[in-house]
């Protein structure tokens, strides 16, 4: 393998990290980034911290980075989703039901949570939104409660806050603002009499969010 001159110039770094992401079109491990451009991983999310600082301060840009624990990627901002997916004939799918947002929400802002917690919140079997959630990779096993049957701890995954432009949980709007939004979402979940359905009878005729994301892998 031919030897790769290293980069002393920290705009010429910046420009290969940029490239290594727009390449990947999914999350590099600051490690990977690092033994590419003979640095350390912690000078590798430095730079990528500071890259993204300088992009994302652009409210007009198309272009966006993700900063992870382990790792960064660069996505499409959201605002201009509807008009890539027109240029480039992308179909819209991969929905979430409302109750799987619900209980998505739920998970979110209060994990690690056990189903039992979930079901409590919503007041209906919630078996059918987990499952779904956990197929699609955004919630994930973390552990198991101390506690008679231990039961098992969910939370969400990295997939999760690339597939809503996050970079961590920390980032999550107030709860309060969501509660309008979700209100409405949520709306086709009741029956005409007010008696709650399960998800497995809400699935199909729920009211669907979008859950695409934004990033290059998704």
């Amino acid at each position: 393998m031919d030897q790769i001159e290293p980069l002393t110039e920290i705009r010429k770094v910046e420009g290969a990290v940029e490239a290594i992401l727009f390449a990947a079109g999914h999350p590099v491990e600051y490690a990977k980034i690092a033994q590419a451009l003979s640095l350390t991983p912690r000078d590798a999310r430095r730079i990528a911290e500071h890259m993204a600082d300088l992009r994302n301060a652009d409210e007009n840009g198309g272009i966006m980075m993700l900063i992870f624990e382990d790792s960064c990627q660069l996505c499409t901002r959201e605002d201009y989703l509807p008009y890539v997916r027109e240029a480039l004939g992308i179909r819209r799918g991969g929905n979430l039901s409302a109750s799987s947002l619900e209980v998505l929400s739920i998970i979110a802002y209060n994990q690690p949570v056990t189903r039992t917690f979930i079901d409590t919140v919503r007041g209906v079997d919630s078996a059918y939104a987990v499952n779904s959630l956990i197929d699609k990779e955004l919630i994930v096993s973390v552990g198991r409660l101390d506690a008679p049957g231990r039961p098992m701890l969910f939370g969400t995954t990295e997939k999760f806050l690339r597939v809503f432009g996050l970079s961590s949980i920390a980032d999550l709007p107030e709860a309060g603002s969501v509660e309008a939004s979700m209100a409405s979402a949520m709306s086709g979940e009741r029956t005409p009499d007010g008696a709650p359905q399960s998800d497995a009878e809400s699935a199909g005729s729920a009211p669907a969010a979008d859950e695409s994301g934004t990033g290059g892998e998704d």
